[in-house]
């Protein structure tokens, strides 16, 4: 379930084992995984929920939270020779040899399991199969076939972290409805601009790690003018929950406001390039997916 969102460039002086076993689960990226999912179950209610409804969005983000650091761990254990030559993720316990690939891949195994097994029991089997499907997106599809492929590995591997809102949909429905599938669309339109910002002022370490990011395959020019470009399609799905009546005008202003910024720092970032300027527009890629999905709560409880 890929974000993009990074872990912090060096680690403490030292870590227990159980902090070993935690960093590998990418807390910052469960963290906005979840937020996400949460964000879904909230739309999905009406009104305010009942205590009933309120136990089953808690025990949903528990489950999805443990399967997407499953998930997390899993990508750790498959990359950890790729982490060990970028100077980002050099730090990480697996890249450094402090855990061994069977603990490793069992602390994956039973978050996995663990959280499904509460979204099956606790929630319902579409969540469940719909999380795991997740899990096999990412740490197998992306992760193993799809990351050392194709330049455009982020676009389609983006399609495992576009799924948060529609977990949370299903959670509380049982079903995936239309809204679910606009908030997809818009996480999926929003990971390449995202990703490929950080990649921007990374590609040195992208280089080393002999992956085939699109900076380092096609250029920095053609991936600004590809950064600018989603930021332009991205605008117009923002605008989608209002046609379709999800929202109001609350959330409408919100999402003008946020896209006509993404949509400068893209331009800016294609007309005239520096290392300073894409690590800002990667900042405000992550204010504007969590403002947007702030406004998108607000406007449901406000108005």
């Amino acid at each position: 379930m890929s974000t993009g969102f990074p872990q912090a460039p060096t680690a403490p002086p030292s870590m227990s084992r159980f902090q070993q076993f935690y960093v590998l689960t990418k807390p910052r990226v469960v963290q906005l995984i979840v937020f996400c999912a949460l964000i879904g179950m909230v739309l999905a209610v009406p009104g305010l929920p009942s205590w009933m409804e309120l136990r089953q969005m808690v025990l949903a983000c528990l489950g999805i939270w443990l399967v997407a650091g499953a998930a997390a761990a899993f990508n750790c254990l498959v990359e950890k020779g790729i982490d060990a030559r970028m100077k980002r993720t050099a730090w990480r316990p697996t890249a450094k040899n402090e855990l061994g690939d069977g603990q490793t891949l069992l602390f994956s195994a039973v978050l996995c399991i663990g959280g499904s097994v509460l979204l099956y029991f606790s929630v319902n089997a579409l969540t469940m199969w719909l999380t795991l499907a997740t899990f096999i997106g990412y740490a197998v599809v992306y992760t193993v076939i799809l990351k050392p492929l194709t330049p455009q590995n982020i676009v389609i591997g983006g399609a495992s972290g576009a799924m948060p809102p529609v977990l949370g949909w299903a959670a509380m429905t049982g079903d995936v409805g239309p809204e679910a599938m606009i908030l997809f669309l818009i996480i999926f339109l929003w990971t390449p601009p995202h990703f490929w910002a950080l990649a921007l002022y990374r590609v040195e370490d992208y280089r080393k790690s002999g992956l085939p990011m699109l900076p380092v395959t096609h250029g920095n020019e053609f991936t600004r003018l590809q950064v600018w470009l989603y930021t332009l399609i991205l605008f117009a799905a923002c605008l989608l929950p209002f046609i379709y009546g999800m929202s109001s005008w609350l959330y409408l202003a919100t999402a003008v406001a946020l896209s006509i910024g993404f949509c400068a720092y893209g331009f800016r970032l294609w007309r005239n390039y520096s290392d300073a300027l894409a690590r800002k527009t990667f900042r405000f890629s992550l204010v504007h997916l969590a403002a947007l999905f702030a406004a998108l709560l607000l406007d449901h409880y406000l108005l």
